[in-house]
């Protein structure tokens, strides 16, 4: 019976038992769950059991190896728990040739009764959680081809009765814990195609019989702790495709002949080892050499010009050796024997000391070069204008060099180019040159001569993640259109001579992780919104000429680790707010004009007086600050009865001046608001119409004290209506672009919506120079909050999925509920608002999209936040429901790891979808938040199992492809499920 790749859904019916001269029963690639019953077991005709890609789960039940017919039983893929049984293969299976149980989360020992399965041809345990020795009686399965054991915890050695498996092809022990050396018996294996050693801790040197396996076309063992030569036989076997024995401790040479017996090698890496000596000429031979990785070693001597042969070459790393470039030459001329390899896309030949120019044949390199780095390894001269040839380069970096000249106009034909580094060279020109490179992400320029300004076309580099400017000769103020860059994580322009003041629209860039602007000429107060950087780790503004206080809002920078302000003109006193900043490890506040008393609380207790040396008149009862005590204010002496006359008539005269004054300016400005007042007709009024000065009077003048944070296009302020209620006043700055289209765009998405899950509009309020939404006040504040103000806030895994179901229940109405879909583009923590019963509710339609009849996607020129945005929005523009869907998986994998995005973790190839992606499933403990669930806690099995379904639906949420992606109907519904099963597991624990 074969009813594979279909759908079906739910358990597998106990009546298939009734079958009973059923031979051959194929389920697999369906949507099954539930245990696998019983009655399977009774099935005594059956060979061919496949039940593999379905969601089944618990153990298999023993029954089944009772099956003497049985040939093949397949259950990979699935959520299959417990341990094997201890008589696996008793002597009544005479015919089982294959076993495959691969992909599930099985653990325990392997039985050693597997030996008696004399029969097995196939023997698959890989990712599950297997652990202990190999056992040593597996060497008795003598008709053994495949055998893998990779991705468990095994420990223990390498059997020696693993030379006795004359008939195995394939061998995969990789990503376990085995220690001791590889057998000498492994020689024996001579039908062997396949070895998989990696991810172990494996020692001593590689045995010299592996050179008789000449049927060997993949070796591998990277991550080891192997030392001594590459035996060097290995290089005489015919038939290798390749070979990867990286991070080791190896020594030795590469043989002069490498190549000259391996036609047919494609992959060869040997990086991070102690190989030394050459790179041999004859290299050039392995003609089908696709990938050759010799970074991280000791290689000496000139980069051979016969790496040009190798026509196919596609990756080439080279890097972090003592490799030099021919020496009589002064360019580095084994580039121009590298343009015959027309396939090359990766080329790392950075840290040689390679001591010459870049020759204008660069520009002749391969057209899929996508990655090019050659920092700190001593390049003179200019770099050509030919380099804007490579137009799939997405990467360059020529760092830490002595380049000289200016940079070639030409680089701004680089438009795939995402990465930038010229830092550290003697580059002169400026920077209009960038401006339209879309792409790019980041930028280092530091330490060079580039002069002029900051072009404001820099504004519109949406792309743009990080820019290192620093050490430069650039003048003039910052162009406003910078601070339009919101997701922006560093912004290093230290060291330069730009002036001007630092704008409100600072508190615009939330993504920001690093602003050092150091060593500059700016001047004037540093705004309040500043506080609203609450990812911002490092803040340097020291050596300016900044004036005015340090803002209270400083407080709210919670993830603030090291602030200087030294050498300005600062005043007043430093904020207690401060002592908020539990994470602060360094502070200068030296040589400004500050007073009053130094802060006790918080990390204050852990700075010395560096910090606060040369003020006017701090103070501190800590004597370690070097600063005199602080005296408390003495009552004021008795001055006479005159005295008390002037003051009872100066006073009552001065404050009937100034309110004679106050309510005539305030009548003015409510004249002038309520002349132009045009209230939204589609957004449901409260009984009575609010005015502006109910506003106003309702946030006490918007009074820091009910300042709730700033949003893309304004400010939120919490205000009490004359009524008592509490609302959210979303006041919308109008200097900023766009903030009028966001009002617009918000009351039309949420004048008509009516949704649990989504934020309410209670009023709105628009003239020609004032527009706000009133909202509903959450009282819990947002999901950002709970994450990661972790001293004052948890959630547990249920509130957790709550939450996140809260959200795809919002989503799922905006995309297949609503007369227009509506698709948010903007979907974060920070966007997900909490009520006192911790309902999540969604908000900030500022930048959603609405689809019109028919349409699948709209295009825009908006980018959303770094990190949860989809790949073809970000590059493309283009906008769907599936955007929303991808947002939502990466907002699911931070809620339960609670790891950003934008976390420093994250560099290069890694980012939170890899993380994810390559920790499932064999290491999720090691990904999810470590509060969230302790191995010693009850029901720690079945919680661990439904934070994997968690992970699983996460990934499946972000494909490259939007195709791929489910729709927020099926979202919700596997939510739903995995709650279902949680709460059944432990009562909802």
């Amino acid at each position: 019976m074969a009813l594979y790749g279909n759908h079906f859904t739910g358990l597998i019916p106990s009546s298939i038992s009734n079958l009973s001269k059923l031979e051959e029963l194929y389920l697999d690639g369906n949507f099954l769950n539930g245990k696998v019953p019983q009655q399977i077991g009774n099935l005594r005709s059956l060979k061919f059991l496949n039940l593999t890609h379905n969601q089944l789960i618990g153990s298999i039940p023993s029954n089944i190896f009772n099956i003497s017919t049985l040939e093949y039983v397949d259950f990979a893929f699935n959520n299959l728990s417990g341990t094997l049984p201890v008589d696996i293969c008793p002597h009544h299976l005479p015919s089982l040739k294959g076993i495959d149980l691969s992909f599930n989360q099985l653990y325990g020992k392997i039985p050693s009764s597997l030996s008696q399965c004399s029969q097995l041809e196939i023997l698959s345990l890989t990712t599950n959680n297997f652990n202990g020795a190999i056992p040593r009686e597996i060497g008795n399965l003598e008709l053994l081809e495949r055998l893998y054991l990779g991705s468990n915890n095994l420990e223990g050695t390498i059997p020696e009765e693993i030379g006795n498996l004359r008939n195995l092809k394939e061998f995969d022990i990789g990503y376990n814990q085995i220690t001791g050396s590889i057998p000498k018996e492994i020689g024996n294996l001579t039908m062997l195609n396949y070895l998989w050693f990696s991810f172990n801790f494996l020692t001593g040197e590689i045995p010299q019989e592996i050179s008789n396996l000449h049927k060997l076309e993949t070796l591998e063992s990277k991550f080891n702790e192997l030392n001594g030569s590459i035996p060097i036989g290995i290089f005489n076997l015919s038939k290798l495709s390749a070979v990867v024995f990286g991070f080791n401790h190896l020594t030795g040479n590469l043989p002069s002949n490498i190549c000259h017996q391996l036609p047919n090698l494609k992959i060869l890496v040997v990086n991070r080892n102690n190989i030394s000596g050459v790179i041999p000429t004859s290299i050039g031979n392995c003609s089908k050499l696709t990938i050759l990785s010799l970074a991280s070693n000791q290689f000496t001597g000139s980069i051979p010009n016969s790496l040009g042969n190798l026509v196919l070459l596609e990756r080439l790393y080279l890097l972090n050796n003592s490799l030099t470039s021919d020496p009589t030459s002064l360019e580095l001329d084994f580039i121009t024997s590298l343009t015959n390899c027309k396939f090359l896309k990766t080329l790392e030949i950075a840290e040689n000391p390679l001591n010459g120019a870049l020759p204008i044949s660069i520009g002749n390199l391969s057209t899929s070069l996508e990655k090019f780095t050659a920092g700190t390894s001593n390049i003179k001269g200019p770099i050509p204008s030919e380099i804007g040839n490579l137009s799939n380069l997405i990467l360059i970096s020529l760092k830490d060099n002595h380049l000289t000249g200016v940079i070639p106009r030409a680089i701004k034909d680089l438009q795939n180019l995402q990465m930038l580094s010229l830092r550290q060279n003697k580059l002169s020109g400026n920077l209009d040159n960038f401006c339209n490179m879309h792409r790019l992400a980041e930028l280092y320029l530091s330490q060079n001569q580039i002069s002029g300004t900051i072009p404001s076309c820099f504004g519109n580099m949406t792309s743009l993640r990080k820019l290192y400017l620093r050490f430069n000769l650039l003048t003039s103020t910052i162009p406003r259109g910078l601070w339009k860059l919101r997701d922006l994580l560093a912004l290093d322009l230290a060291s330069n001579s730009l002036n001007g003041s630092l704008p409100l629209e600072i508190g615009n860039m939330k993504a920001m992780i690093l602003i050092d602007m150091s060593m500059n000429q700016i001047s004037g107060d540093i705004p309040r919104t500043i506080g609203d950087l609450q990812n911002l780790q490092n803040l340097s503004l020291a050596d300016n000429r900044l004036q005015g206080s340090i803002p209270d809002s400083f407080g709210n920078m919670i993830s603030l680790t090291s602030l200087n302000l030294s050498n300005n003109s600062l005043s007043g006193s430093i904020p207690k707010s401060m002592e908020k900043l539990q994470y602060l490890q360094f502070l200068d506040l030296s040589f400004n004009h500050l007073r009053g008393e130094i802060p006790s609380g918080g990390r204050f207790e852990n700075f010395t007086s560096d910090s606060f040396v040369s003020n006017d008149a701090l103070c501190c009862e800590d004597p370690k600050f070097l600063v005199p005590r602080c005296r408390s204010d003495k009552p004021p002496k008795y001055r006479g009865p005159l005295h008390e006359v002037l003051l009872l008539t100066f006073i009552p005269l001065s404050i009937a001046i100034v309110t004679v004054f106050s309510l005539a300016f305030a009548l003015l400005r409510y004249q002038r608001k309520n002349k132009a007042a045009n209230w939204l007709p589609a957004v449901a009024q409260p009984k009575g119409r609010l005015s502006y000065d109910q506003l106003v009077q309702a946030t006490s003048g918007y009074s820091d004290s009910n300042f709730l944070g700033s949003g893309s296009f304004g400010s939120v302020y919490k205000g009490i209506l004359s009524d008592g209620r509490f609302v959210a006043i979303k006041v919308f700055n109008l200097q900023l672009e766009g903030s009028i289209k966001s009002f617009e765009v918000e009351c039309e998405a949420l004048r008509d919506l009516r949704h649990r899950n989504l934020l309410k509009i209670i009023n709105s309020c628009s003239t020609h120079d004032f527009k706000a939404l009133v909202l509903e006040y959450m009282s819990n504040g947002n999901l950002e909050k709970w994450l990661y103000s972790h001293d004052d806030y948890f959630l547990t895994i249920l509130q957790r999925l709550d939450i996140m179901i809260d959200v795809a229940n919002a989503l799922q109405y905006l995309h297949h509920e609503c007369p227009k879909p509506i698709i948010h583009c903007d979907l974060k923590p920070s966007n997900v608002l909490i009520d006192q019963d911790m309902v999540a509710h969604v908000t900030d339609f500022g930048i959603a999209k609405f689809l019109g009849n028919k349409e699948s996607f709209v295009l825009t020129k908006t980018l959303a936040t770094l990190g949860y945005i989809a790949p073809e929005y970000g590059l493309e523009g283009l906008v769907s429901t599936a955007c929303d869907v991808y947002s939502y998986g990466i907002m699911l994998m931070e809620v339960f790891t609670r790891r950003r995005p934008s976390d420093e973790m994250f560099d290069g190839d890694l980012n939170l979808k890899s993380w994810v992606n390559e920790s499932m499933p064999d290491a999720i403990l090691q990904i999810i938040d470590t509060d969230l669930l302790k191995p010693t806690e009850e029901h720690f099995t079945e919680k661990l199992e439904c934070l994997s379904l968690i992970m699983e639906l996460a990934l499946n949420c972000v494909p490259e492809s939007p195709k791929q992606r489910p729709s927020m109907k099926v979202v919700v519904d596997t939510l739903q499920k995995i709650k279902q099963k949680y709460l059944e597991c432990h009562g909802g624990k």
